[in-house]
């Protein structure tokens, strides 16, 4: 395959983002004494820094792809979420997509980092759903930009936070299947059954045995593929990519003439840090189901990518340029 060619063709893509975004926020600062209040250290804060963060990820892999993300999301009428969209300004990000409500709060996890060691998270939120009036602003949001747009891939980046719910899956899915847009989902618990007909469903390890209740799914490919039939069968799923860690990624293709399963191994990495890998996967894989790459490639293409991403600390995009250049010593 000529990888080149496709992250080229990946800069002409349209990609809907829906789900929760959020503000990652860093304080960082020196601990030299104990307070006399509490036994308890004292941080003195040297620097603030505040970070897209959530589904808002996502979109700056989709970004660091070369292609367009548009996110859809409900947060605050707050100063922070003020913050939130002048963030996504700063990243050259569109937020047409952003209903700022009165009845939510903007998300918000503030890390305390002292002498270079996490001391503590503060988070800010809300995790109810939504109301039934903000999940009609946000659906009529979705519906404008899909009628007005060449859209080429939706993905749903479920944290549970609320803004995902019953009612904006089915009819946000009905609008994608209408206009052929595949539907590529990263769930988490509390909707996993509820995406029904998605193209693409890409939970871990651990997300499919609590969503199927099936503790002892292994990661074998005999296993897998037996959970991915229930996927298939019960939620009409096409296409089951599970995130497997160390023990690489599966896929099933049920959207094909024949049997299409593969389990490909992770490769060998100096991990760093975990976090945000499952963000670049839904990302790269969304865009590879725009252009109808093979289900083999797609599966190879992503699992690259996360396992990239591990190599460095922190929640970071993708560097393309590094990816395709790993990709074309396989090619």
């Amino acid at each position: 395959m000529n990888y080149a060619e496709v992250f080229k063709r990946f800069e002409s893509l349209n990609v809907i983002i829906i789900g929760d975004v959020m503000i990652d926020s860093y304080w960082w600062g020196k601990v030299d004494r104990i307070s006399p209040e509490a036994p308890v250290p004292v941080c003195t804060v040297t620097k603030k820094e505040h970070r897209l963060g959530g589904a808002a990820n996502v979109a700056l892999n989709i970004v660091a792809m070369g292609a367009n993300p548009i996110v859809c999301s409900v947060i605050g009428n707050d100063a922070e979420g003020k913050l939130l969209t002048e963030l996504f300004a700063s990243n050259q990000m569109s937020v047409e997509g952003i209903v700022a409500s009165k009845n939510r709060c903007t998300t918000v996890k503030t890390r305390i980092i002292g002498n270079n060691s996490q001391m503590l998270r503060i988070d800010e939120e809300r995790n109810d759903s939504l109301s039934e009036n903000d999940q009609i602003v946000l659906i009529e949001k979705v519906k404008q930009i899909i009628d007005s747009k060449k859209i080429d891939a939706l993905i749903f980046q479920d944290y549970d936070k609320g803004v995902i719910t019953p009612s904006v899956i089915e009819k946000i899915t009905s609008m994608a299947k209408n206009k052929s847009i595949p539907v590529c989902v990263d769930p988490k618990k509390r909707n996993f059954s509820e995406y029904k007909n998605a193209d693409l469903f890409k939970p871990n390890l651990k997300e499919l045995k609590e969503g199927l209740k099936i503790d002892n799914i292994l990661p074998q490919k005999d296993s897998l593929k037996s959970a991915a039939d229930i996927l298939h069968s019960t939620m009409g799923i096409g296409k089951v990519f599970i995130t497997l860690s160390e023990y690489g990624v599966f896929i099933a293709d049920y959207q094909s003439q024949t049997p299409n399963v593969h389990l490909l191994d992770a490769q060998l990495r100096k991990i760093a840090d975990v976090s945000g890998a499952g963000d670049t996967v839904i990302s790269v894989a969304a865009l590879c189901m725009a252009l109808g790459i093979p289900t083999d490639e797609l599966a190879k293409i992503s699992n690259m990518s996360g396992g990239l991403v591990c190599e460095s600390v922190g929640v970071v995009p993708i560097d393309k340029t590094r990816l395709l250049s790993e990709l074309q010593r396989y090619e």
